[in-house]
């Protein structure tokens, strides 16, 4: 199984250059970071965690700046998105940003996507909450229609253009790997436009069951990683046994020389199951 580590990049933590670096040396083989644009003051929407919605969900940087910054001073770790909400963002806009990165980095992105949760932060950018599904559906399907073909032309529910050219092309081909965040909700989404699923707050018990759910509704034996796991050698053995290619251990938000020896505590627990 593999190891890799999800956080949230803030302006009060560790700084994306030195986390790259960190999580690279200690053998890791992702990064993916979370995303928000905003959060608004006012919200009815109830945080899936429970209680109060925890500050860095307010403070998160941008990822693809974030991850730009990590790439710079790494060779061989993945950059992720965990996830990216693709119902808050331009598509064209988006394309670029991936296919940038994609660039820059030599390849090595991994596209987290999801829909969110938070209906304020999402009609603040003009989403209907009630049609965030097709519309996350559809402008992956433009997205990746900018990145493989020369000409590109989509004309849908929601996203609607002639042929345009959008450059540059990711290094990864066709694109890079769509890893679909989400519950059962998101498998018709898997199924259709995803490389990987990216499980989230699913118990160890029940994984199982569920990637045998995904993957008949996806007919292929479609990847797993799981996002957010505590280093709890028990619970990621649970996740091994039910299948998981990969466990992204879950990074508190700290000041770099904490980082670091939280870092130094999950990669120990990692190296129990070489």
């Amino acid at each position: 199984m593999k190891f890799g580590v999800s956080t949230f990049i803030t302006d009060q933590g560790i700084a994306p250059d030195a986390l790259g670096r960190a999580v690279e040396e200690r053998g890791f083989d992702s990064l993916l970071i979370a995303e928000h644009t905003h959060i608004p003051v006012e919200r009815r929407s109830p945080y899936p965690g429970g209680g109060e919605l925890p500050e860095i969900y307010y403070r998160t940087l941008d990822p693809f700046v974030a991850l730009s910054n990590a790439a710079a001073v790494t060779d061989r770790l993945l950059l992720g998105t965990g996830i990216a909400l693709i119902a808050q963002r331009d598509p064209i806009v988006t394309a670029k940003e991936v296919a940038s990165l994609d660039l820059v980095s030599g390849g090595r992105v991994i596209f987290g996507v999801g829909v969110g949760w938070n209906r304020e932060e999402m009609e603040n950018h003009g989403t209907d909450p009630s049609t965030r599904g097709r519309l996350a559906d559809e402008r992956l399907r433009a997205m990746r229609e900018l990145w493989t073909a020369e000409k590109a032309e989509f004309h849908g529910e929601f996203v609607d253009f002639d042929p345009v050219w959008s450059w540059p092309k990711p290094v990864q081909s066709p694109h890079p790997p769509i890893y679909v965040g989400g519950g059962e909700g998101a498998f018709d989404r898997v199924a259709a436009l995803g490389d990987a699923w990216l499980a989230n707050r699913v118990p160890p018990q029940q994984l199982a069951p569920q990637i045998q759910r995904m993957r008949a509704k996806a007919g292929r034996e479609v990847p797993v990683t799981v996002y957010g796991v505590a280093d709890d050698p028990a619970t990621i053995g649970g996740y091994a046994n039910a299948g998981a290619e990969r466990v992204l251990l879950y990074l508190p938000t700290r000041p770099e020389r904490e980082s670091i020896e939280v870092l130094d505590r999950l990669a120990a627990v990692a190296e129990q199951f070489d």
